[in-house]
């Protein structure tokens, strides 16, 4: 049983509740988790649970996350599928930089391979934000995805997507290759991204929202807190079902080093939000 049901990108069917690994490596994003076993445990009852959807990248870490994928979960099920990320880079100082040579990217999706320990990624997103999270980086898509549509050919990568982009960007992708899924930040009070996401789910591309709760103000909270009360749930679970309510094409990656906080994301795919908590959800945004 597949929690929300599913989607595909491109030939590969996932589960619409998936899980992002990012938060598995230590404080920061760095390093090696506090406890290993722990982790180790997240990713096996993630899978357990039905989650055929998990979102990496060989830069969480720098490659402590997919290490722990693959002594999780290899040899993997043919049903999981596994998303990952290329386009940035961890500096000596715990930062961000842009990595979108030729160089680099070739270098990030071998290390990808390598780490995860797969012969051909299932899909590549490539990652434009810039060092301090700037959205999008106002640069031509076009020469870094290239790159990645040649790997493509080569048969290193079965599918691409974009990581932190503008509806034009995107345009700019899908002239080059297709395009399976667009991850950019969303949620029930940060609705910036509207327009792309209904422009996604009219050409049946899968939109992958992330920072699902997160930014909000005293009173959006109080809000949030309030819906939940009134469907016995938690906050948490009432942001991740109202995504799952907004589009059918939303694929949710909700991520947490926790086995009872997987627990309760996996549960909010069963959430049916009534009308009249949707109506008082949307007022969040405006």
């Amino acid at each position: 049983m597949s929690p929300g049901g599913t989607l595909t990108l491109g030939d590969l069917t996932v589960s619409r509740m998936g899980y992002g690994a990012m938060r598995l490596s230590g404080p920061g994003i760095w390093g090696p988790p506090s406890d290993r076993d722990a982790a180790i445990a997240v990713l096996r009852e993630a899978v357990e649970l039905g989650v055929t959807h998990i979102d990496t990248s060989d830069f969480y870490g720098p490659h402590t996350t997919n290490e722990l994928i693959r002594e999780a979960l290899h040899p993997y099920p043919d049903e999981l599928h596994i998303v990952t990320k290329v386009g940035a880079k961890r500096s000596p100082d715990k930062g961000w930089p842009s990595a979108l040579s030729r160089e680099e990217l070739t270098s990030a999706v071998h290390d990808n391979l390598r780490n995860l320990g797969l012969d051909v990624l299932d899909v590549v997103n490539l990652r434009l934000a810039g060092e301090h999270g700037v959205f999008p980086i106002p640069v031509s898509i076009t020469e870094p995805f290239e790159v990645l549509a040649e790997l493509q050919q080569q048969g290193l990568i079965r599918h691409l997507g974009l990581s932190h982009v503008s509806a034009e960007q995107v345009k700019e992708a899908r002239a080059i290759a297709p395009v399976v899924c667009v991850q950019n930040e969303y949620n029930v009070a940060n609705r910036a991204n509207d327009g792309l996401l209904d422009a996604l789910a009219a050409i049946n591309i899968p939109f992958v929202p992330y920072f699902p709760l997160g930014g909000f103000t005293p009173l959006q909270s109080g809000v949030l807190d309030d819906c939940a009360r009134r469907v016995d749930a938690t906050p948490m679970q009432v942001a991740l079902a109202w995504l799952l309510q907004r589009s059918p094409n939303i694929l949710l990656i909700p991520g947490t080093s926790s086995p009872a906080h997987l627990r309760e994301n996996v549960a909010a795919a069963e959430l049916e939000l009534p009308a009249d908590v949707l109506a008082d959800l949307d007022v969040l945004a405006q």
